[in-house]
């Protein structure tokens, strides 16, 4: 599809293997990686800054970033381990047994890349972003959103533009209370999406609602990376109402979850050289 003339659109921060032991298959993803990957199908000019280790790790997600449209020389590789996490499923949801985050792990981008990424119309950080970049996105004034899943509270929120978190899936537990405090903690405007709950937007003058769109599960990895990319190309750049792009967003999402990875990609076997390297951490995951 042919990308659409405007407006710059540039994802920055995570990315890693997700490697489904249950049956044996491998996707590239990350959050911030997803949202570049959707926008790019969906037709948008969109970037991705992040880092990859100098390992073969780095070269399946290098391999992947060029099937889906986003620019490898956007990417630094640096000397260590791409971020790599092991997933069981469980009736279509996903269990951890291992996370870890790599070279990519409090990532700042290169000053070249950073001058790209400042003169971008939106950007979008990734969950574990680094403190210093969200700080230098708020002193030079450039519109970004950030995902900071259930981590609510460790990263500087004054300033940023747009919050994207977690939020109770629970519907006896209020999310006001949740809201107030991201919005007290310097946020303008926050989204929390709550599964099967729906999601909700607060930019402190109203909460709006909207219902999570039935579907059935394969596999809900990067679902919330695609609700983010399509509220953030609904709501920022086509500037249709909250509500409106809840909406979309919700669908998008419930795509998601009808196939393995964060967007439609071929899945690979797992090697067996990364079961080996991280064979100590599946048999702890294994006996806990």
């Amino acid at each position: 599809m042919t990308a659409k003339a405007s407006p710059k659109l540039v994802a920055v921060g995570d990315n890693c293997l997700d490697a489904y032991l249950t049956n044996g298959l491998l996707t590239v993803g990350g959050n911030a990686l997803n949202v570049a990957a959707q926008w790019r199908r969906n037709g948008w000019s969109a970037r991705y800054f992040g880092a990859i280790g100098e390992d073969t790790e780095g070269e399946i997600v290098f391999a992947e970033l060029a099937t889906v449209g986003l620019s490898p020389s956007d990417v630094e590789r640096l000397p260590g381990d791409t971020a790599v996490t092991l997933l069981r499923d469980q009736s279509g949801e996903r269990k951890f047994l291992h996370e870890s985050f790599g070279v990519g792990e409090n990532y700042m981008p290169a000053p070249e890349h950073y001058a790209h990424i400042a003169a971008a119309d939106w950007v979008h950080l990734g969950t574990n972003s680094n403190k210093e970049l969200v700080r230098r996105l708020v002193a030079d004034h450039v519109s970004f959103s950030v995902d900071i899943s259930t981590a609510h509270l460790l990263l500087p929120l004054e300033g940023v533009s747009l919050l994207f978190a977690s939020g109770p899936n629970d519907a006896d537990t209020p999310v006001e209370p949740l809201l107030g405090a991201l919005r007290a903690a310097g946020a303008r405007q926050v989204v929390l999406t709550c599964g099967r709950r729906g999601s909700y937007f607060d930019n402190g003058t109203s909460i709006v609602h909207a219902a999570a769109t039935p579907v059935d599960v394969v596999d809900t990895c990067g679902a919330g990376d695609s609700f983010i990319a399509t509220f953030l190309t609904t709501f920022c750049c086509d500037k249709l109402s909250a509500a409106e792009a809840l909406h979309r967003a919700s669908v998008a999402a419930a795509e998601t979850c009808t196939h393995l990875g964060g967007f439609p990609q071929k899945p690979r076997p797992i090697p067996d050289w990364l079961l080996a390297k991280y064979a100590s951490s599946i048999i702890d995951a294994q006996g806990a």
